[in-house]
C-alpha cells in the first residue's frame, strides 16, 4: 500500500524554526550573502548621510542579516527591505522576502499590502534617483522617460518574486490538499478491508456453523438407530435369530449409507470440486454447506428428496424409521394439509427428526407423541416423550448438545419461536411454531 500523508512530512532536524538542516543551511546562506550587498550599499549611504562609514557597514551587516529569519517572520523580512529602500541598500533581501512573504500561508490581503507597499517605495525611491543623476549629468530624455523607467523597475522588482511565490505557495498547498485527499481515500480503504475481512470471516463462521448443523443431522439421526438397532440385536440374537437377522440388515443399510454420505461431504472438502487450485480455498465450505445438505436431506430413508432439503410429506417414514428401532410413535395432524416453502418444511422436519433422535439417546423405549398443526398464517410443531421405562435398556448414545442448539437456530433464522424442556412427569418436550411465510 502507498504510503501517504503524516510518512510524507519531513522530521525536524534543523536547529530553531527549521525543519530540516538544508533549509537552515540555505538562510544562512542568503543572510550572509544579503550582509555582505548591504554592507557594501552601506558606504556609499554614509558617504550621502554624512556618517561614519563604519556606521553605514554596521547598519548594512545588520538589515541584511534580516533575511535569516524570513521563514519564521516573512513580513518582518518585508518591513525591512521597505524600511531600507530609501538607503539603496537590500536588493537581494526585498527579492527574496517578497518571494517567502507570497509562498507563506498569510492571508491575502496582508500579501497584498506588504506588496503594495514595497512597489510603491522602489517606485519613490527609482523615480527620486533617476531624477537626481539626469539632473547632475545633464541628460534630458524627455518627460515620459523617467515615469517609465521607475514604473519599469519597480514592477521588474516586485512583480516576479511576488508571482513566483504565488505560484509555489498555491503548488504547495494544492500538494498537502492532495496527500490529505490520499491519506482519507488510504484510511477509508483500509476501513473497507478491514470490514470485508470481518464480513468474510463472519460468512465462514456462519457456513461453518450451517455445515456442522447438517452434518449432525446426517450423522446423529442415522448413527443413532444403528445403536438402537445394534442394542435390539445383541439383545435377540439367540432368541430370535431372524429378527436378529433384520437388524442386523438394517445397521448395515445404515452404516453404509452413512458412510457414503460422510464421503460425499468429505470429498468436497479434500478437493473443492474439478477447479484449480487457486479456487480450491474458497469453494469448501460452501460446497460442504451445499452437499451436507442435500446429505441431510436423504437422512429420512432411501427414497427420492426434493433438491431444496427434506419436506413435511416424508414424516411418515421418518417416523416409520423410529417405530422399526422400537420407538413408538403417536402422530396426529390438525388442520388442513398444504405446501410451505421449502426451507419451512426442511426445518419443521429437522425439528422433528432431531426430537425424535434425542429421544433414542436419551428416553429409550419411551412413548413418543408428534403433533404437527397446520394454521393460518404458521405451522406448528411439538414432540414429546413419556418418561422411559425403568426396564428400557439404555442405548447409552453421546450427546454433544448441539441438536437443541441447531433446532433453536433453524428456527429463529426463520422468525420462528423454539421452546424446550422437561415436562413435570418426567417426560420431554419440544415444540417450535414457524411462520408459513
Amino acid at each position: 500500500m502507498t504510503t501517504t500523508g503524516e510518512d510524507h512530512v519531513p522530521a525536524r532536524g534543523g536547529p530553531w524554526w527549521w525543519d530540516r538542516r538544508r533549509g537552515a543551511v540555505l538562510d544562512v546562506s542568503l543572510g550572509a550573502v544579503s550582509a555582505l550587498e548591504c554592507a557594501a550599499e552601506g558606504v556609499p549611504f554614509a558617504r550621502d548621510a554624512g556618517i561614519p562609514l563604519a556606521v553605514g557597514v554596521v547598519f548594512g551587516l545588520l538589515a541584511g542579516s534580516v533575511l535569516v529569519v524570513r521563514r519564521k517572520w516573512p513580513i518582518a523580512v518585508v518591513l525591512v527591505a521597505i524600511a531600507v529602500t530609501p538607503a539603496e541598500m537590500g536588493f537581494l533581501m526585498g527579492v527574496v522576502g517578497l518571494y517567502t512573504l507570497a509562498a507563506s500561508e498569510l492571508p491575502r490581503r496582508i500579501i497584498g499590502s506588504l506588496a503594495g507597499m514595497s512597489l510603491l517605495g522602489t517606485l519613490i525611491v527609482t523615480f527620486v534617483r533617476l531624477r537626481q543623476d539626469m539632473a547632475r549629468d545633464g541628460v534630458d530624455l524627455g518627460d515620459w522617460f523617467l515615469p517609465f523607467a521607475s514604473i519599469a523597475t519597480s514592477l521588474g522588482l516586485t512583480a516576479p518574486p511576488l508571482l513566483l511565490g504565488l505560484y509555489v505557495g498555491q503548488r504547495r498547498r494544492l500538494m498537502e490538499s492532495l496527500r490529505e485527499r490520499a491519506d482519507s481515500l488510504e484510511r477509508e480503504l483500509q476501513l473497507l478491508a478491514e470490514r470485508a475481512e470481518e464480513r468474510a470471516e463472519w460468512a465462514r463462521g456462519e457456513e461453518r456453523t450451517r455445515i456442522a448443523r447438517e452434518m449432525h443431522d446426517v450423522v446423529a439421526h442415522r448413527v443413532s438407530l444403528m445403536v438402537v438397532h445394534a442394542a435390539a440385536l445383541q439383545a435377540v440374537a439367540r432368541k430370535d435369530p431372524e429378527k436378529a437377522v433384520k437388524n442386523a440388515a438394517l445397521v448395515g443399510d445404515m452404516g453404509r449409507q452413512a458412510l457414503t454420505e460422510l464421503r460425499e461431504m468429505l470429498g468436497v472438502l479434500r478437493s473443492g470440486g474439478d477447479g484449480a487450485r487457486a479456487e480450491r480455498a474458497s469453494v469448501p465450505l460452501a460446497a460442504v454447506g451445499v452437499a451436507a445438505a442435500a446429505a441431510a436431506s436423504r437422512a429420512a430413508g432411501d427414497g427420492e428428496s426434493s433438491p431444496d432439503g427434506p419436506c413435511l410429506s416424508e414424516l411418515d417414514e421418518l417416523i416409520g424409521q423410529s417405530e422399526a428401532a422400537g420407538m413408538v410413535v403417536n402422530l396426529s395432524v390438525e388442520g388442513e394439509e398444504r405446501v410451505y416453502a421449502a426451507e419451512v418444511e426442511a426445518t419443521a422436519f429437522r425439528v422433528v427428526q432431531e426430537a425424535l433422535t434425542n429421544v433414542h439417546k436419551h428416553a429409550a423405549g419411551a412413548k413418543t407423541y408428534v403433533r404437527l398443526a397446520h394454521r393460518v398464517s404458521e405451522i406448528a410443531m411439538q414432540v414429546e416423550n413419556e418418561p422411559p421405562p425403568e426396564a428400557a435398556a439404555s442405548a447409552r448414545l453421546p450427546s454433544g448438545g448441539n441438536g437443541l442448539v441447531g433446532m433453536k437456530e433453524r428456527v429463529a433464522a426463520l422468525g420462528g419461536v423454539f421452546v424446550s424442556g422437561p415436562t413435570d412427569a418426567g417426560g420431554f418436550r419440544v415444540s417450535a411454531v414457524i411462520p408459513a411465510s
